[in-house]
Protein backbone atom coordinates (compact mmCIF):
# COMPACT_ATOMS: atom_id res chain seq x y z
CA UNK A 1 0.00 0.00 0.00
CA UNK A 2 1.41 3.37 -0.97
CA UNK A 3 1.51 6.44 1.25
CA UNK A 4 2.25 10.10 0.53
CA UNK A 5 3.74 12.16 3.34
CA UNK A 6 5.82 15.29 3.87
CA UNK A 7 9.52 14.79 3.20
CA UNK A 8 11.86 14.86 6.19
CA UNK A 9 15.04 16.96 6.07
CA UNK A 10 17.20 13.93 6.81
CA UNK A 11 15.99 12.40 3.51
CA UNK A 12 17.61 15.06 1.31
CA UNK A 13 20.39 12.74 0.08
CA UNK A 14 17.96 9.90 -0.64
CA UNK A 15 15.72 12.30 -2.60
CA UNK A 16 18.69 13.57 -4.59
CA UNK A 17 19.64 9.98 -5.35
CA UNK A 18 16.07 9.25 -6.50
CA UNK A 19 16.08 12.31 -8.77
CA UNK A 20 19.45 11.37 -10.30
CA UNK A 21 18.42 7.77 -10.98
CA UNK A 22 15.09 8.91 -12.41
CA UNK A 23 16.76 11.37 -14.79
CA UNK A 24 19.45 8.82 -15.76
CA UNK A 25 16.66 6.45 -16.82
CA UNK A 26 16.41 8.49 -20.03
CA UNK A 27 19.98 7.69 -21.09
CA UNK A 28 21.77 11.02 -20.66
CA UNK A 29 25.58 11.17 -20.86
CA UNK A 30 27.84 11.50 -17.80
CA UNK A 31 28.54 15.22 -18.30
CA UNK A 32 24.82 15.98 -18.34
CA UNK A 33 24.20 13.78 -15.28
CA UNK A 34 27.04 15.42 -13.32
CA UNK A 35 25.48 18.82 -14.04
CA UNK A 36 22.08 17.44 -13.10
CA UNK A 37 23.30 16.15 -9.74
CA UNK A 38 24.89 19.50 -8.95
CA UNK A 39 21.89 21.60 -9.97
CA UNK A 40 19.07 19.37 -8.73
CA UNK A 41 20.57 18.30 -5.42
CA UNK A 42 17.80 18.44 -2.81
CA UNK A 43 18.87 20.48 0.20
CA UNK A 44 17.64 20.42 3.78
CA UNK A 45 16.81 24.10 3.33
CA UNK A 46 14.59 23.35 0.32
CA UNK A 47 12.65 20.72 2.27
CA UNK A 48 12.29 23.08 5.26
CA UNK A 49 11.05 26.02 3.21
CA UNK A 50 8.95 24.43 0.46
CA UNK A 51 6.12 21.92 0.16
CA UNK A 52 8.00 18.67 -0.50
CA UNK A 53 6.29 15.28 -0.42
CA UNK A 54 7.40 11.68 -0.73
CA UNK A 55 5.43 8.75 -2.11
CA UNK A 56 6.46 5.46 -0.59
CA UNK A 57 5.53 1.80 -0.84
CA UNK A 58 6.28 -0.50 2.09
CA UNK A 59 8.49 2.25 3.61
CA UNK A 60 10.57 2.50 0.40
CA UNK A 61 10.76 5.89 -1.32
CA UNK A 62 9.18 5.56 -4.76
CA UNK A 63 9.32 9.23 -5.72
CA UNK A 64 8.87 12.79 -4.55
CA UNK A 65 7.85 16.26 -5.60
CA UNK A 66 8.62 19.78 -4.44
CA UNK A 67 7.07 23.15 -5.22
CA UNK A 68 8.99 26.43 -5.14
CA UNK A 69 7.35 29.86 -5.03
CA UNK A 70 9.19 33.12 -5.59
CA UNK A 71 7.74 36.51 -6.56
CA UNK A 72 4.24 35.00 -6.76
CA UNK A 73 5.42 32.46 -9.37
CA UNK A 74 5.22 28.79 -8.44
CA UNK A 75 7.40 26.17 -10.11
CA UNK A 76 7.25 22.41 -9.90
CA UNK A 77 10.92 22.19 -8.96
CA UNK A 78 11.03 18.41 -8.44
CA UNK A 79 8.83 15.57 -9.67
CA UNK A 80 10.69 12.27 -9.85
CA UNK A 81 9.82 8.59 -9.71
CA UNK A 82 12.52 5.94 -9.13
CA UNK A 83 13.14 4.06 -12.41
CA UNK A 84 11.87 0.68 -11.17
CA UNK A 85 8.48 2.30 -10.43
CA UNK A 86 8.04 4.29 -13.66
CA UNK A 87 4.88 3.29 -15.54
CA UNK A 88 3.11 1.80 -12.51
CA UNK A 89 0.77 4.70 -11.71
CA UNK A 90 2.80 6.30 -8.94
CA UNK A 91 3.34 9.47 -10.95
CA UNK A 92 -0.39 9.93 -11.40
CA UNK A 93 -1.01 9.32 -7.69
CA UNK A 94 1.67 11.82 -6.79
CA UNK A 95 0.21 14.32 -9.28
CA UNK A 96 -3.24 14.02 -7.70
CA UNK A 97 -1.67 14.75 -4.31
CA UNK A 98 0.18 17.72 -5.81
CA UNK A 99 -3.08 19.21 -7.10
CA UNK A 100 -4.75 18.68 -3.72
CA UNK A 101 -1.79 20.42 -2.05
CA UNK A 102 -2.18 23.34 -4.47
CA UNK A 103 -5.88 23.61 -3.57
CA UNK A 104 -5.05 23.50 0.15
CA UNK A 105 -2.40 26.22 -0.11
CA UNK A 106 -4.14 28.51 -2.62
CA UNK A 107 -1.77 27.90 -5.53
CA UNK A 108 -3.74 28.72 -8.69
CA UNK A 109 -1.14 27.73 -11.27
CA UNK A 110 2.42 26.53 -11.54
CA UNK A 111 5.09 26.28 -14.20
CA UNK A 112 6.91 23.15 -15.23
CA UNK A 113 10.24 23.09 -17.05
CA UNK A 114 10.90 19.51 -18.00
CA UNK A 115 12.75 17.08 -20.19
CA UNK A 116 11.19 16.24 -23.55
CA UNK A 117 10.66 12.65 -22.34
CA UNK A 118 8.44 13.75 -19.43
CA UNK A 119 6.43 16.35 -21.36
CA UNK A 120 3.80 13.83 -22.47
CA UNK A 121 3.05 12.86 -18.85
CA UNK A 122 2.43 16.47 -17.82
CA UNK A 123 0.24 17.13 -20.86
CA UNK A 124 -1.83 14.02 -20.00
CA UNK A 125 -2.24 15.43 -16.49
CA UNK A 126 -3.65 18.66 -17.97
CA UNK A 127 -0.63 20.95 -18.28
CA UNK A 128 -0.52 23.18 -21.35
CA UNK A 129 2.58 23.98 -23.42
CA UNK A 130 3.91 27.47 -22.65
CA UNK A 131 6.95 27.69 -24.89
CA UNK A 132 10.50 26.49 -24.58
CA UNK A 133 13.55 27.51 -22.57
CA UNK A 134 17.25 26.79 -22.69
CA UNK A 135 18.33 24.04 -20.33
CA UNK A 136 20.33 25.09 -17.29
CA UNK A 137 22.28 21.84 -17.64
CA UNK A 138 23.45 21.92 -21.25
CA UNK A 139 24.09 25.04 -23.30
CA UNK A 140 22.02 25.13 -26.48
CA UNK A 141 19.62 22.40 -25.36
CA UNK A 142 16.02 23.60 -25.68
CA UNK A 143 13.43 22.01 -23.38
CA UNK A 144 9.67 22.35 -22.93
CA UNK A 145 7.98 24.72 -20.52
CA UNK A 146 4.40 24.05 -19.48
CA UNK A 147 1.85 25.65 -17.21
CA UNK A 148 -0.81 23.95 -15.12
CA UNK A 149 -3.87 25.93 -14.06
CA UNK A 150 -5.30 24.39 -10.88
CA UNK A 151 -9.02 23.78 -11.27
Amino acid sequence: MYKIRPAAVHECEKLTETAVKSEAYWGYDSEYMNNFKTYYSVSKEFINLNPTFVIEEDSNIVGFYGLFTKNNQTELEYFFIAPQYIGQGYGKRMWMHLIKECHNTGIKEFNIVTSPQAEEFYVKMGAAPAGEVESLLKKGRIIPKLVYKVK
